[in-house]
């Protein structure tokens, strides 16, 4: 799609210059600096010069001199003149400008500035050049399906909210949010997840990211021990990584974290990482009995839990599980929610509900990441949950999900079903296949990726566990046709590439930035 031309009036801002004691005469001054500007693309085809009674106040110039050079600008060309409404650079000028003359650079080339990057700065360099906005065709993780009610709700509380603007909405706003965000954030999830806390304990965030970032600043130094799942999110483990804390791979198997494993390995971490309600990328929801081990274990050691509930609002299979959070009398818990997976991601809100002994903690660290959320668009969300629009959006979103799901599920067992297993997932907007046969899954994800369908392997998620390969593949964000095409297509790739490494000519593995890896 086409940028709409730029309607910005750069004119206004444009540092001219003239020398009255010297050089050209002073009309020729103004008509080379306007034409240069013009030609340099900086004064843009249709773009409104000031007038010349404007120009020739802003240099302290004779406005006769102004309007010398104006005309000279209109006989060659440069500019049109419109009755009644101004000076424009011509529309057409693209075909009659020619470019402006390049700089003659040195024979010899200036020597290059060595970058000296800190230890975090080097593992942001090389995430840097992995990163990639996937296309939003199946199966890319992270989509949202966003019906017209939710648009026609959306736009509505917007325009109602503009209509109201208070000046409080452009002023600096309170780093942990604003108070009617906060209120609905804490009755949402005391009501849906069984999340324990006041108003106050909610910080208001740029998506669940965000949250992990400002967690690892608050809890962890350098050197620290955090447990994480393995498999798990690998963004999580890019961040603990960066800031210099030592991951502790626990695994997880159909109970979800394996807790007993992460006392054993590494007793006295000062964290640990989790997805209880729908672990990734399995799908594993952690037992009770889990549950209480780990909060038992938090108390005892007086180590920090990081719970990310993601995506639990779209549960298929009875009432969405009840947050860990919910279940700590000892306020070990930092619980991560977010409007990003649940609306949709360009929204960038989520919040962290924190003990009330690290709210001023969270609140310095929210300070300095960003100083505060925009207040403006806060609102419009506090209305939108208030007004329960919210709750009827995730209504709505979990049937479609659902039936996504098994229209998925059921293509893909018709297909693969004798050379991979489908686990079918009871919440969430994604699913795991996994491979029986000897099947390369970063191999399928690249050839995936050049027949334009987006999966993500599984076999980079783990750490010191045994690799499984498979693929996640995203459900949510397209119609029953989209998934069944993609998923039909995904499986003749699958079948190649068993082909291929069944005779031996396995294809090589993706150069950086094919895996996909950084995006859930």
């Amino acid at each position: 799609m086409p940028l709409p031309r730029s309607r910005a009036n750069w004119s206004e801002l444009l540092d001219l210059s003239v020398d009255p004691a010297g050089g050209p005469p002073i009309f020729q001054q103004v008509y080379l600096a306007l034409r240069g500007a013009i030609l340099a693309g900086t004064l843009r085809p249709g773009a409104k010069l000031p007038s010349s009674r404007q120009l020739a106040q802003r240099l302290a110039l004779s406005r006769t001199s102004v309007i010398a050079a104006y005309e000279q600008l209109l006989a060659e060309g440069y500019v049109a003149s419109r009755a009644g409404s101004g000076t424009y650079v011509s529309a057409d000028l693209q075909t009659q400008a020619q470019p402006a003359a390049r700089v003659r650079r040195p024979a010899r080339s200036p020597a290059v500035r060595r970058v000296r990057l800190s230890a975090a700065g080097a593992r942001y360099e090389a995430l840097g050049r992995d990163l990639s906005i996937a296309p939003a065709v199946p199966f890319t993780a992270g989509c949202c399906s966003v019906d017209a009610k939710t648009i026609g709700a959306w736009r509505r509380v917007t325009a109602a909210r503009a209509r109201v603007f208070e000046q409080t909405s452009l002023a600096y706003a309170d780093p942990a949010g604003e108070t009617a965000l906060r209120r609905e954030a804490a009755a949402y999830l005391r009501a849906s997840r069984g999340v324990q806390c006041d108003d106050d304990q909610v910080i208001v965030l740029s998506g669940a990211q965000q949250a992990i970032d400002l967690s690892i600043r608050v809890l962890l130094n350098a050197g620290d021990g955090a447990w994480v799942e393995d498999p798990g999110y690998v963004p999580t483990r890019e961040a603990l990584l960066s800031a210099g804390v030592a991951c502790v791979p626990v695994p997880v198997d159909a109970h979800g974290l394996d807790v007993a494993a992460g006392i054993a390995c590494a007793p006295r971490a000062r964290a640990v990482y989790i997805t209880p309600s729908h672990q990734y990328p399995t799908g594993a929801a952690m037992s009770m009995a889990r549950r209480q081990e780990l909060l038992a274990w938090a108390a005892k050691t007086g180590a920090w839990i990081v719970e990310d509930d993601y995506d639990s609002e779209f549960r298929y299979a009875g009432r969405p599980l009840a947050a860990l959070q919910g279940l700590d009398p000892a306020g070990s818990v930092i619980y991560i929610a977010t409007l990003s997976k649940v609306l949709f991601p360009g929204l960038r809100l989520g919040f962290a509900v924190v003990p009330r002994s690290l709210i001023d903690a969270f609140r310095g660290a929210r300070y300095l990441a960003d100083r505060s959320p925009p207040a403006f668009l806060q609102a419009i969300a506090a209305d939108f949950m208030q007004q329960g629009f919210l709750t009827s959006h995730i209504r709505r979103m979990r049937q479609r999900y659902r039936q996504a799901r098994d229209v998925l599920v059921a293509c893909l067992e018709r297909h693969l079903g004798d050379i991979a297993d489908v686990e079918v997932p009871e919440c969430g907007m994604q699913l795991l296949l996994r491979f029986r046969a000897p099947v390369s899954d970063i191999a399928v994800a690249e050839a995936a990726r050049t027949a334009g369908i987006v999966v993500k392997p599984v076999s980079p998620h783990y750490m010191a566990a045994p690799v499984r390969q498979g693929l996640v593949l995203g459900l949510s964000g397209f119609d029953d046709r989209q998934l069944k095409a993609a998923g039909t297509r995904l499986a003749a790739i699958v079948r190649s590439e068993l082909a291929c490494a069944e005779r031996g000519t396995a294809r090589p593995a993706p150069g950086p930035g094919q895996s996909g890896m950084l995006r859930r």
